[in-house]
């Protein structure tokens, strides 16, 4: 696989087989991971990385809180406090998208529900990823936490690996907390699912689309 091949073919993938991940890769994937630039060279991500009945218990709490209608709380604010066009497009575009994959049409409550919740169950991956930084690293800080990420999520699919970066652990932060022992000092800004692919899974065929570069960018002086 070339590196353009890891980066288009990158999808969050939402159903993984139960193959074991062994704790060598994982550190593999970070090291290589961490040539990620940042400001000065400050290296301010932390990822904590869970597998096993450590994982198991941390879904089952989040599940249970889930499904006990427990409210979702951000820890900080991932989305505009108000949408509009085209964020709202897109982002409903992609809902329909994955919800008709599985067959879940509008107004279905119950089976939307049950999807959601499967956030907390990784998507069915052997290990969870918790990517966190300082509460008092600045913007610029973040912006190197998401370039890390970006490596993470390019550097699996090297080991035959996929993903999907979650927000969702960011609305139940308290309950991840206190499972991996995250300081007061720290901050979780996105959980992500590592693990082997289930291509026969209907969420895992369908593709979001991109808006091409002329949409997006302005090319001056060429």
């Amino acid at each position: 696989m070339t590196a353009l091949d890891a980066v288009a073919g990158r999808r969050s993938v939402r159903a993984f087989l139960p193959t074991p991940v062994e704790r060598g890769t994982v550190r593999r994937i970070l090291d290589i991971a961490a040539r990620a630039p940042s400001g000065s060279n400050i290296q301010p991500w932390k990822v904590y990385a869970v597998a096993g009945d450590e994982r198991a218990a941390l879904s089952a709490e989040l599940l249970a809180a889930h499904e006990a209608g427990e409210p979702e709380v951000p820890e900080y604010p991932y989305y505009p406090e108000s949408w509009r066009e085209p964020y709202i497009g897109r982002r409903r575009a992609v809902g329909w998208a994955l919800y008709g994959a599985l067959g879940i049409g509008k107004g279905e409550r119950e089976r939307t529900a049950r999807q959601h919740g499967r956030n907390w169950l990784f998507f069915g991956a052997p290990v969870g990823l918790f990517f966190a930084i300082d509460r008092d690293m600045g913007k610029g800080a973040w912006l190197d936490l998401g370039m890390f990420m970006q490596n993470v999520m390019i550097a699996a699919r090297g080991f035959g690996l996929e993903t999907c970066p979650q927000a969702a652990f960011c609305y139940r932060h308290a309950i991840t907390a206190r499972h991996i022992g995250l300081p007061e000092t720290e901050i979780i800004a996105s959980g992500m699912a590592l693990g082997v692919a289930d291509w026969s899974a209907p969420e895992n065929n369908f593709q979001t689309g991109r808006e091409p570069a002329e949409s997006f960018a302005r090319f001056i002086g060429f």
